[in-house]
């Protein structure tokens, strides 16, 4: 009897709720690596809203040397490697949902291509950052330059680590490494994405489009 009673207490035990892979949700019903990158976001949109404002500060202050913006932006230009990069918002979505229907193959298209407009926005960024050197406008030119640049740049940087990230995904989807169970990768990879194309939009409007 005392063998039956230790069988049955075994049996009415709750089953391992967990994941397979480690991850929990919270109790808000996200997983871990989820809500750290929306706490990541959310730090990430205070950190660009001071550059901006500092940015709005410094633009127009009286006594500036060197070229103004209307000397320097060529804004043809710019709106087309923006429509570039927010063209990558669309492949970026394409590939996740393409991953999660276990078609690996088009999931590597669209990745790449996502990761290739990301590369030709940043190229388009070096090569105004150039053309603006050669017109006189530097980092240490006057305060509308160094809040420029650095506002800038420090998208550009943003866009390289995505950059980076997607094409570090294709790889491991070459090795076997990355598939449809594993789509909450990407779509982690996908909110990064879509941040830093959202917060140019941003940046393009108050520097180029907003007049003095």
């Amino acid at each position: 009897m005392a063998i039956e009673q230790v069988e049955h207490d075994q049996e009415v035990l709750p089953a391992d709720t967990g994941h397979g892979n480690g991850e929990h949700d919270t109790h808000s019903g996200v997983v871990n690596p989820k809500l750290g990158m929306w706490l990541f976001l959310s730090s990430d949109c205070l950190f660009f809203g001071a550059f901006i404002a500092t940015f709005l500060l410094y633009r127009d202050r009286p006594g500036q040397t060197g070229p103004t913006p209307a000397d320097v932006f060529d804004i043809p230009f710019t709106s087309v490697t923006s429509f570039i990069l927010l063209m990558s918002s669309l492949t970026m979505v394409l590939a996740l949902a393409a991953l999660q229907r276990g078609e690996d193959r088009r999931f590597r298209i669209w990745i790449m291509a996502t990761a290739l407009f990301g590369a030709t926005f940043i190229g388009g960024q070096i090569f105004e950052f150039t053309q603006f050197t050669r017109e006189g406008l530097n980092l240490d030119t006057s305060l509308f330059g160094s809040s420029f640049f650095v506002l800038t740049g420090l998208h550009g940087a943003h866009v390289t680590a995505g950059i980076v990230w997607l094409v570090s995904l294709w790889s491991l989807s070459m090795q076997g490494r990355v598939g449809q169970h594993q789509s909450e990768a990407v779509e982690i990879a996908g909110l990064y994405w879509h941040f830093v194309d959202v917060v140019w939009i941003v940046i393009f409007t108050v520097i180029y489009l907003i007049p003095k």
